[in-house]
């Protein structure tokens, strides 16, 4: 499929009202509309690209919903909008005019998930941000029905539950998995694979001007140092999951895994993925294929974290090194299960990993809520309830029953807070339990925790998770 930015004729726009009409909605209005900026002989100018404002204000839209850091100029997305008007019609007249270059990322340690180590994040400037949306944009409409039905990541529709549930019900058809890691996915792309397959989709000069561009505009560490790129793309900038997860993998793995190994579902989430296969030997030989392909295309499997799995189960009592995985903050391994009909048997099944529930704790932590004395129940629960319902929205859609440890720890977290807040509950931690559990019998819906069953007074509290 090709674009049709470059193959239509170029037409004169006007910096003023893009969208031709007054009102909400149109940039070129006043009324919310930022793009307006009339001046001599501007109506007779012809840009070299023709870029439509109102991508540039629905980018905009997008990138002030997302909040997010400041890049190197330390503009927060408040201070881009104090000057709204200005700031976007001079991204849209750079953009347009091929002037327009992205500055230094930020680059900001932060720490892996496992606790390995550091990755770098980059935080590109807020102007930068909405750019890269505006091509982002372009390209997502390029290329989304290409996709394989199986990539799960950064797209429209699919999510990573509807990952773990498509693994979920493979991994009792298939009795093999294997769990891919690549190592320093976003660091190790190679830019000129990676430009030949957007150029596939797109013949629009802009857009590949600017995937390039982007592509080595050069890191700026916190001492200040600049550090240029000749591969892989900023893990944190708008662009970078539709360019490196996206249209790269479709290339390197999805659509190559289609045609040598049509037989071997898998489900692919950004960087995450597995395949299943029906015996031991045929896995290994996917996974040597798979290590091969990926070095054609410029990656490394982390081998420490890649391995063959056994979906051990009532079913398939065999042994073997391995018989567990995480894939999405979700581990898969045998678990007692109960049938419809009463019966207990162990089941291979996702749940909530020990590393996520660790986060989750660490977390509540965070929050100090039993130093917020000066705070009532109800402004506890509106502050953090959100939160909560999130964990439990995605954490426990399978197996949930494992959620139920850490919020038993958030409800004793809140029994240390009615001991600070009362007096008289000072050293009794039993009567602030049982004041909790009054509340929670009273208002069985003020957390969203409490609403899933796990309250002071339940059996949730003291029993096993």
């Amino acid at each position: 499929m090709r674009g049709t930015g470059a193959d239509r004729p170029v037409v004169a726009q006007s910096p003023g009202n893009a969208g031709g009409a007054k009102g909400s909605g149109h940039p070129g209005v006043d009324a919310g509309q930022p793009l307006r900026r009339e001046e001599p002989g501007a109506r007779s100018k012809v840009k070299p690209f023709d870029i439509p404002k109102q991508a540039v204000w629905e980018a905009w839209l997008r990138v002030k919903a997302n909040r997010g850091a400041a890049g190197i100029d330390e503009q927060s997305v408040t201070a881009f909008e104090a000057d709204l008007k200005g700031n976007l019609y001079t991204l849209w007249n750079r953009m347009s005019s091929g002037s327009y270059f992205p500055p230094p990322v930020r680059a900001v340690p932060i720490p892996k998930r496992d606790g390995s180590g550091e990755r770098i994040l980059g935080v590109p400037t807020v102007a930068d941000r909405i750019a890269q949306t505006v091509v982002a944009g372009y390209l997502q409409r390029e290329v989304e029905p290409l996709f394989h039905p199986d990539s799960y990541g950064y797209r429209p529709r699919p999510s990573a539950l509807d990952a773990v549930g498509a693994c979920r019900e493979r991994c009792w058809r298939y009795d093999w998995v294997v769990d891919l890691d690549v190592r320093a996915f976003f660091d190790s792309i190679p830019h000129d694979l990676l430009l030949r397959a957007v150029a596939r989709h797109s013949d629009a000069a802009w857009v590949l001007l600017y995937v390039r561009r982007w592509l080595v505009a050069p890191l700026q560490h916190p001492d200040g140092a600049l550090v240029g790129r000749d591969r892989g793309s900023p893990q944190g900038s708008a662009i970078s999951p539709l360019l490196a997860t996206n249209i790269f993998l479709h290339y390197a793995f999805d659509a190559w895994m289609a045609r040598t190994f049509p037989g071997v579902p898998f489900e692919r989430y950004a960087d995450d993925a597995v395949a299943h296969c029906r015996t031991e030997r045929d896995a290994r030989e996917v996974l040597a294929a798979i290590r091969a392909r990926l070095a054609e295309c410029g990656l490394d499997l982390n081998e420490a974290k890649t391995r063959v799995v056994y979906c051990k189960d009532v079913d398939r009592p065999g042994s073997h090194e391995h018989t567990s995985f995480t894939f999405l903050g979700y581990t898969f391994r045998p678990r007692l299960s109960r049938s419809k009909f009463g019966k207990h048997f162990v089941n291979f099944s996702p749940a909530v990993s020990k590393e996520a529930c660790v986060r989750m704790r660490r977390e509540v932590r965070r929050w100090r809520l039993h130093e917020r004395s000066d705070k009532t129940l109800a402004d506890l629960a509106r502050m953090f309830n959100t939160v909560i319902q999130g964990w439990i929205n995605y954490y426990g859609r399978f197996y949930k029953s494992m959620l139920y440890p850490t919020f038993r720890h958030l409800n004793e977290i809140l029994v240390r807070w009615a001991m600070r807040k009362y007096k008289r509950l000072r050293v009794h931690p039993r009567r602030a339990r049982k004041l909790l559990a009054g509340i929670a019998r009273r208002e069985p819906g003020l957390f969203a925790h409490w609403k899933l069953g796990v309250r002071p007074d339940s059996w949730r509290m003291v029993g096993a998770g």
